[in-house]
């Protein structure tokens, strides 16, 4: 299956007739007998997702600490993550337990998104139809870390618990929320910070929900033309920087992009709840494994340009940084190349 999403393969019978065709190869890829499709259909079915969840959060866990190290788009110590989740749609006839809408099926890939990396450090899979807000009751809260999200996460009861476990969180305020306005830290017109303070919601619920003051800041983006209205529990960071966390979440974004593009989680090789998992756990695993090499090798290669190389590599029996060398461009620039130019033929006899 792993082999099928560095190749990019469409099918099981893809999958089988192309590891056939690869011969000898296969054994020295660990195939020590032919695969069939019926095998690939069973092993779908039966053999249960959560080892493939398992084995992708080892990988993903050897990821984060490689990447540990590396700096953040905006000045922050701990850890920052950004919350979000896609939707992949299925067709409604073949995937009927996948309920979303009356005439939808689909699945949602929840994911809390390490933003040194841009490796996923927690993953839920769940049917189309559960809420993104629900997302925050699965979430362990790790005390100092910092966590953004956009709207389809605003709940006063959910933000209390990360002020109770001393974590942070960043998002935009709801046009409906009415509130009032505490103190007022800043208020500028010229500035792209036009307002910073503290608010306490106006409604009764809100309130027994979130006790607490909450900080407001009124940020105009001169690019866009727009003006937004961040919200946090964190009282310390300048307004600046709160708005460059936000801006920031857009990397979550680009991930969803990047695996839907690259890896294959949009057509599946199964039907069953458990082929769908399966499937896309080891997209995740793979993702991971191409971030490892990136940075155990030092590659200043893209992610697309590393799987891309992968895809056509992945068969042959050569060290891996060998396949993102450039040695061969100087072999094929020797003087004594045999290889007829096209441009030295004489022409018009």
């Amino acid at each position: 299956m792993a082999f099928a999403q560095l190749t990019f393969r469409e099918s099981l019978r893809d999958i089988e007739v192309c590891l056939q065709a690869l011969g000898s190869k296969a054994y020295h890829l660990g195939f020590r007998g032919r695969v069939t499709r019926s095998t690939l259909a069973d092993a779908n079915n039966d053999r249960d997702w959560r080892i493939w969840r398992d084995f992708a959060n080892l990988l993903i866990e050897q990821a984060r600490r490689l990447y540990a190290g590396d700096e953040l788009e905006f000045q922050f110590k701990n850890a920052a993550y950004a919350l979000d989740s896609t939707t992949i749609t299925l067709c409604l006839t073949l995937f009927p337990w996948a309920r979303y809408q009356s005439q939808k099926r689909a699945v949602k890939l929840h994911t809390q998104l390490d933003l040194r990396g841009s490796i996923p450090s927690f993953a839920l899979i769940s049917q189309g139809k559960m809420a993104d807000v629900n997302f925050l009751d699965e979430i362990i809260l790790e005390a100092g870390a910092l966590y953004v999200m956009d709207r389809g996460y605003f709940d006063f009861g959910r933000f209390f618990r990360f002020t109770l476990h001393g974590a942070f969180f960043v998002t935009r305020l709801k046009a409906k929320i009415l509130y009032r306005r505490v103190q007022i830290f800043s208020r500028d017109k010229h500035t792209a910070v036009r307002c910073d303070a503290a608010i306490m919601p106006l409604s009764r619920t809100a309130r027994k929900s979130y006790p607490h003051r909450l900080r407001l800041i009124e940020y105009y983006d001169s690019e866009k033309a727009r003006t937004f209205l961040f919200i946090t529990n964190n009282f310390l960071l300048s307004a600046q920087t709160i708005a460059d966390i936000y801006r920031s979440r857009w990397r979550i974004e680009l991930f969803f992009k990047w695996i839907k593009q690259h890896l294959r989680i949009k057509a599946f090789f199964g039907t069953s709840e458990n082929a769908v998992k399966t499937q896309i756990w080891i997209a995740l695993a793979v993702y991971a494994l191409i971030a490892i090499l990136k940075k155990q090798l030092s590659l200043s290669h893209s992610m697309h340009s590393v799987i891309q190389v992968l895809s056509l590599c992945s068969t042959e029996k050569i060290p891996i940084l060998q396949a993102f060398s450039n040695t061969l461009d100087e072999q094929f620039q020797a003087d004594d190349s045999k290889q007829l130019n096209l441009f030295d033929i004489l022409t018009g006899h």
